[in-house]
């Protein structure tokens, strides 16, 4: 197969494997990252809101597997890591995070069928962020707290800058490595 012939068969299945096996195994994987990942992040002192540490394995998800998997696995994620580290908090961050992590991983799948990488990446990212901030806005109210414009876009931009930069450059890179490796498992 040539070059453009790989490529060719990289555009025509954006979703890499439709093998459920994979599929599962993949997001499995996943969701232990997004459990191991904020711990590290955490060592260097409560860095895990910065850097963002479960989006990515949320997101990488989405873009390797079906919405339903990226959904699934961007879900239980913070609910998990609740339940055995206590990070984050379970209500009401990592409900909000559960809601925030499923959008990104169905969103980035659905998106990545038909506009490519970064936008599909900027279209997860947004809308997984307005979700969050919906869900913080509810849940918070709940809560008593409350929860303006100006705390939504300093918690999901402004203290989030290292995490989204950092998600702008490696989760391309990351979906082309993994294509790339998909497509030469294929042949």
């Amino acid at each position: 197969m040539t070059k453009n012939e790989d490529m060719l068969s990289l555009q025509k299945n954006r979703v890499f494997v439709h093998n459920q096996a994979f599929q599962l195994v993949f997001a499995a994987l996943c969701v232990s990252m997004g459990l191991v990942l904020p711990s590290f992040f955490h060592l260097i002192g409560g860095a895990g809101p910065a850097f963002l540490p479960m989006h990515i394995p949320a997101l990488l998800c989405g873009f390797v597997c079906s919405w339903r998997y990226g959904l699934l696995c961007g879900m239980v994620m913070p609910f998990i890591s609740s339940m055995i580290t206590g990070m984050p908090v379970l209500f009401p961050t990592a409900i909000a995070m559960c809601f925030e992590l499923a959008t990104y991983g169905a969103v980035a799948s659905l998106a990545y069928k038909k506009l490519g990488v970064y936008p599909a990446l900027i279209l997860a990212m947004l809308s997984g962020r307005c979700v969050a901030g919906v869900a913080n806005f509810f849940l918070l109210g709940l809560k008593g707290a409350p929860y303006g414009l100006e705390t939504f876009v300093s918690a999901s931009f402004v203290v989030a800058v290292p995490g989204i930069i950092l998600q702008l450059l490696l989760l391309p890179i990351l979906v082309k490595v993994i294509e790339k490796a998909v497509v030469y498992l294929e042949k």
